[in-house]
């Protein structure tokens, strides 16, 4: 059995264009699609309950860790494929994808994204990125390999055991950004594979997305700084990360202010804030770690 899933947040219209496109691609398979509603406001569940899948409603908008968590809780298949509702899959994208969960030690395998940007069409799906001064810093990488620093949340297929070994997508970057590159490598340094699959592709049109309809590009920006610094705190255990990270505060700081980049220093506090949350959180998931950050990242410098 195959579950997908896909959170949504006032998608009717993508819904009503893409999840045909979901039921085409995967009807030679054992599978069921459970989509979660974070609290529309739309007519989305209207058009969701005259559909073949499986219903689950949020009372309000939780953001999307909440929604794809509670939507993978729900999920009877071993192999759980995350879908945004501005995705649509090609026709056997499914079969090079689940290929790979042969290997019981694969978490995570990512699609082959054709992004729709500026009217141009860019190639993504697998990511790269290395530490500098005191930061992730992660980029699109060049799709002619199978290794990959995260999978996607909303293009890519994962297995749910290990998935709730890892207790999924960690609630804290709620609504939304950081938290697949979050799961991706915590798996990595709890010694899984997460890989990328470029036979196994999607349509993501960026521009339609729930993100850039419902928030302010100053907000957006502000969450992202936040869940940069988040992850930062709950992940980095090697010390002289630590240390670096300390020591390039100050620096990052005088650049901001320059730039007069005030969402910069809102998702400081936002995150520091969260700070007692985080720690709790980041020593909980240390336990299962087996390789350090310097370990994970030297396949990835760009």
């Amino acid at each position: 059995m195959i579950s997908i899933v896909i959170p949504n947040y006032n998608g009717e219209e993508l819904l009503k264009k893409n999840l045909p496109k979901v039921f085409e691609a995967i009807k030679n398979f054992p599978s069921e699609v459970i989509v979660i509603d974070d609290g529309s406001t739309d007519q989305s569940v209207n058009f969701l309950k005259t559909q073949k899948i499986k219903l689950l409603k949020n009372p309000r908008n939780l953001g999307f860790s909440s929604a794809v968590n509670k939507g993978v809780k729900e999920a009877l298949g071993e192999t759980i494929v995350l879908l945004n509702t501005d995705v649509f899959p090609e026709k056997n994208f499914l079969e090079p994808l689940v290929s790979h969960f042969k290997d019981s030690n694969v978490f995570a395998v990512g699609c082959l994204d054709k992004s729709y940007e500026n009217g141009k069409i860019i190639l993504r799906g697998r990511g790269i990125g290395t530490w500098r001064r005191g930061f992730l810093v992660h980029a699109r990488g060049e799709v002619d390999e199978d290794n990959t620093l995260w999978v996607s949340g909303g293009s890519g297929a994962f297995r749910k055991s290990i998935w709730e070994k890892l207790e999924g997508l960690n609630e804290l970057y709620n609504p939304f950004y950081w938290e697949d590159i979050d799961l991706s490598y915590r798996a990595l340094k709890s010694g899984y594979k997460v890989l990328f699959e470029k036979k196994s592709i999607v349509n993501h049109e960026h521009q339609k997305g729930a993100i850039k309809k419902n928030y302010s590009e100053f907000k957006i920006k502000t969450i992202a700084f936040r869940n940069q610094f988040i992850f930062v705190w709950e992940n980095a255990t090697d010390l002289y990360l630590q240390l670096l990270h300390i020591i390039f505060l100050p620096y990052h700081f005088v650049k901001a202010l320059i730039s007069l980049d005030f969402a910069f220093f809102l998702g400081f506090i936002e995150a520091f804030v969260l700070l007692p949350k985080i720690i709790k959180s980041s020593l909980r998931f240390q336990k299962q770690f087996i390789k350090s950050d310097r370990e994970v990242t030297k396949k990835f410098l760009k």
